[in-house]
């Protein structure tokens, strides 16, 4: 009766096992299929021919915009480019900060907080391009930095790109508003595109560090030229630009063929751009709701 009770025992102490072990299995499978929360919508080509960084330079404050900047690039994609979006902080100096964004990073793995004080003029930008190489498990070909009022389009970005040198480019809207010669002076801050290269040369070059107070896109510009850097560079117009009458000559009406438009300031705006590139155009029908 003994033998009996350790046989049984033995029994189903291994489909137990087995059963685990079939559970562990299947879980991971799950989690290999499942998409990287801190990307843009995975592509269904995975051969991609060019990786690119997107950091968005935000407030830590600014939680309804980044609620929406993750809806507005969580359903694109190209199957040209890796693109991974992250949002770009400084320090944080609220409790509720440390609880929030903490909850964001849980969810979505999205958030870089940088050791550095928010501003606008005093090297945030030199900061966040001068830690990537110290603290990404992972080289990108392109890194670009951008606002959080600007409306990216990715496929048409990863699109002009493509063709690009991938070493010393320098891409973006240049300035003035009013000229196409991208080497007169420097790409907007609305979004630059830099190649690794450049953000390795930032990162070690002494003359960025000593030159970091005043308008960043301009300091960066001054910077490359200072190096003899940068000699490829690209100003994507009129693909990128300023909402309709919002600033002057960078403004135009809105294209089929836009890059990115920037100072979206207010909803309606976001509204207005959102619905004339249609991007809830693969929302399907269904019982559950009705728009």
């Amino acid at each position: 009766m003994k033998r009996k009770y350790i046989t049984t025992s033995f029994i189903f102490s291994t489909l137990a096992l087995s059963i685990l072990f079939i559970f562990i299995f299947f879980h991971l499978q799950e989690i290999i299929r499942s998409p990287r929360p801190n990307s843009s919508k995975p592509s269904t080509q995975t051969n991609h021919r060019f990786s690119l960084l997107i950091g968005i330079l935000t407030r830590p404050d600014n939680y309804d915009r980044r609620h929406l900047l993750r809806l507005v690039y969580g359903i694109q994609s190209s199957p040209l480019a890796k693109i991974d979006v992250k949002f770009v902080l400084c320090n944080l100096t609220k409790p509720e900060q440390r609880v929030f964004v903490a909850l964001e990073i849980l969810r979505f793995n999205d958030v870089i907080i940088l050791n550095c004080k928010e501003n606008m003029n005093e090297g945030k930008t030199y900061t966040y391009l001068s830690s990537l190489p110290n603290i990404l498990p992972k080289r990108y070909d392109y890194v670009m930095k951008a606002d959080d009022d600007v409306f990216i389009r990715l496929e048409p970005l990863a699109t002009s790109i493509e063709p690009l040198p991938r070493v010393d480019m320098y891409y973006g809207f240049v300035i003035p508003c009013s000229s196409k010669n991208a080497y007169v002076e420097y790409m907007s801050g609305m979004g630059f595109l830099l190649s690794w290269d450049l953000v390795e040369w930032i990162s070690a070059s002494d003359i960025p560090k000593m030159d970091l107070f005043g308008p960043e896109d301009r300091l960066v510009g001054k910077w490359f030229n200072a190096g003899n850097k940068a000699k490829n560079r690209v100003s994507n117009k009129p693909a990128m630009y300023d909402y309709p009458g919002t600033n002057g000559k960078c403004s135009h009406e809105l294209i089929s063929e836009t890059t990115a438009v920037h100072r979206l300031k207010k909803w309606d705006q976001w509204f207005h751009v959102l619905e004339f590139f249609n991007v809830t155009k693969e929302l399907k029908q269904s019982s559950l709701y009705h728009l």
